[in-house]
């Protein structure tokens, strides 16, 4: 069986690499992903909705992982998400931390810690 730390390890370099589907195969069926920024929780489609957002909107995705402690049912991870973003070839560093569940081999439940604007200024001309 995979570890927590490795399915979270997959699902961070499908990511990186713009693979949704392999995003896909992480994630249960019946995941729910929450977001600080907007109390919204998200199913399946709308999250992964939210990643083809992110991957068509950016290249030279990579995660700089500062901290991944398994814990009980899952995975503690603190990261910076670095990108460029296509349109404007300008570059950003985004913080955040997720506390994940994973179920058997697939994660059920992530709840996701950022603050989206410091994309912002990437993104403008």
């Amino acid at each position: 069986m995979i570890s927590p730390s490795d399915v979270v390890a997959n699902l961070m370099s499908a990511i990186e690499t713009g693979d949704i589907e392999g995003v896909k195969v992480c994630y249960s069926p019946d995941v729910v992903v929450w977001a600080n920024f907007d109390g919204k929780a998200r199913e399946l489609d709308s999250a992964l909705r939210v990643l083809e957002w992110l991957v068509s909107q950016s290249r030279d995705r990579r995660y700089e992982i500062i901290r991944r402690v398994e814990i009980e049912g899952g995975v503690l991870q603190q990261h910076v998400l670095h990108a460029t973003v296509l349109a404007t070839g300008k570059s950003f560093a985004m913080p955040a931390c997720l506390i994940v569940s994973v179920r058997g081999d697939r994660i059920n439940h992530v709840d996701e810690y950022l603050d989206p604007s410091v994309m912002t200024p990437a993104f403008e001309d």
